[in-house]
């Protein structure tokens, strides 16, 4: 199993071009379906991706990937099965919008119930509520959602319960090609959405936002074959606009757009980080005395969930002690032991963590649980003294394109071993 071996306490610099977004890409790879052929550009090259890909060809897609993984070609003519089956869904949750597709395109699905990092609890009864407004009868038999809608799906006034993302897109999915009109409200306005949007309009679907949360969609029968670039990964560019403020480094962000950042530049700035920010890149200055800070997740315009760990790597050297509280997932702290044992003094008290600044962090051996968790070890291992050794990183594959090949390129000690 191969492991990342990390010597710290080195200053970077020099530039990161930043991937195309993880979570922009799957829900459209999952619309993908609705259409004969699709062609998708800036698509990054990481797990959770592939696993879609595969996903979808057991559904039928054939698909071609470029030399350069550039460029993905969808051709969905021979698509015809409904069955998205437990091994492939299992390991990340983004596999049920596979459901609002395979619905729209067939009028039925059988998708296992998704699984994904161990980071809380994804009730999908947001989805399955909402697509029975629809006209669809669901039932879960033996760790399966079985979804029929036998005359179709039908437009609906849907309010989401809760804030969701995945099932703002689903329901986005299911329906562009329903009859008659569907307003869904109280939905997520994370950029991916609007990504997702984006996509769905230039196929030929109705959709207008009709409020802050409220949008709009208008059935349409037929869809168009179409070539579509996926937006940066934000949280990718969050995750080395951290790396340079742990670092005390100078990195340059690139291929980004930094108004879509602009609650993790505000924070970042709080907390003493220089940033200059051009149309298309950033540059990010880390400062040599780190303030302190009192934070909450929330969704999207507010600080994202998938930063916390991240930025509470970065609170464990800051001047005085932090407070970072998690709002979205109930269990997303599992990174912490592993932060204490390389020096860090944190506290979970509930949804709070508590984390007493100022601490000089030591290379450890470590076990990454999750995906941002593993990504805040290293961080944690850039800033230690010593060397450290990340274990199970195929969490790490599953998010962040040649992670190791980024750093090193502005002089990071890092390499992968087996």
């Amino acid at each position: 199993m191969e492991k990342l071996e990390i010597t710290g306490d080195k200053k970077l610099q020099g530039s990161i071009n930043i991937s195309g977004s993880k979570n922009a890409s799957l829900p459209i790879l999952a619309a993908s379906i609705l259409s004969n052929k699709i062609i998708l550009t800036n698509v990054p090259a990481v797990k959770d991706i592939d696993t879609m890909l595969e996903l979808l060809t057991s559904l039928g897609s054939v698909i071609k990937i470029n030399k350069n993984r550039k460029t993905i070609i969808i051709n969905n003519n021979k698509t015809n099965k409904t069955h998205a089956n437990y091994k492939l869904v299992k390991t990340m949750r983004a596999g049920i919008l596979v459901l609002g597709s395979l619905l729209s395109r067939f009028n039925k699905a059988k998708v296992s119930l998704p699984g994904g990092c161990a980071i809380g609890l994804r009730p999908v009864n947001i989805h399955i509520d909402a697509l029975k407004k629809m006209g669809v009868k669901v039932k879960i038999i033996d760790g399966y959602i079985h979804a029929v809608a036998k005359n179709g799906l039908k437009g609906a006034k849907i309010k989401f319960q809760k804030i969701s993302v995945g099932a703002t897109e689903n329901l986005l999915i299911a329906a562009v090609k329903a009859k008659g009109r569907t307003v869904l409200s109280n939905c997520a306005i994370e950029p991916e959405v609007k990504d997702l949007c984006n996509f769905l309009i230039k196929l030929g679907g109705k959709i207008k936002w009709i409020g802050k949360r409220k949008i709009q969609i208008d059935g349409v029968k037929k869809l168009k074959d179409i070539n579509y670039k996926v937006m940066f990964d934000r949280i990718e560019a969050g995750t080395y606009m951290i790396v340079a403020a742990a670092t005390k480094s100078r990195i340059a962000i690139k291929n980004i757009n930094p108004k879509i950042i602009n609650k993790e530049i505000f924070i970042l700035k709080k907390i003493g980080v220089k940033i200059i920010e051009k149309k298309k890149k950033i540059t990010v200055i880390g400062p040599k005395i780190l303030k302190s800070i009192n934070i909450k997740t929330s969704p999207y315009p507010g600080f994202p969930t998938d930063l916390q760990a991240q930025l509470m790597a970065l609170m464990c050297i800051a001047n005085k002690q932090s407070i970072i509280e998690e709002n979205i997932f109930e269990n997303r702290f599992m990174h912490v032991s592993e932060l204490n044992r390389m020096g860090a003094d944190i506290v979970v008290k509930g949804r709070k963590a508590i984390i007493k600044g100022n601490k000089k962090l030591n290379g450890a051996e470590l076990m990454a649980t999750d995906l941002r968790a593993s990504v805040s070890l290293v961080i944690a291992a850039l800033i230690s003294s010593k060397k450290s050794t990340i274990n199970r990183i195929y969490h790490l594959d599953r998010g962040y394109e040649n992670i190791e090949k980024k750093l090193s390129k502005c002089g990071a000690k890092i390499k992968r071993i087996k």
